[in-house]
């Protein structure tokens, strides 16, 4: 686990862990910009071959890492970044449920985007 690394490529929306040149495992997400700027998981993937490998954990750590270090919270509709933020509290705030609304909301406004 020591060889992944983890970008943002933010015009993409993705949070990805390469090893090497492969991507391993992601997050897509978007910015939500009000009622306040979050970040929202809405899927995250891993490829079969490297499950099992704390990636996903990896993944949704610096998804949180991310947002605390730009002072926004993280809103999560991905059912693995939600029981993620079960498990670490202390990592994760949770999220205002009016905040996660408006992110259900702005999904459901752009169908194809996930």
């Amino acid at each position: 686990m020591s060889d992944i690394e983890i970008r943002d490529d933010r015009a993409a929306g993705r949070l990805e862990a390469l090893l090497g040149d492969e991507v391993t495992g992601r997050i897509e997400y978007f910015v939500l910009e009000g009622p306040a700027r979050a970040l929202v998981p809405v899927h995250t993937i891993v490829e079969p071959a490297h499950e099992g490998q704390g990636i996903a954990g990896s993944l949704a750590r610096e998804l949180y890492g991310m947002a605390a270090r730009e002072g926004v919270v993280v809103a999560p509709l991905c059912p693995y970044v939600v029981k993620w933020a079960e498990r670490h509290p202390d990592e994760a705030p949770a999220a205002d449920p009016g905040l996660l609304e408006a992110a259900k909301d702005w999904l459901r406004e752009h169908p194809g985007r996930f």
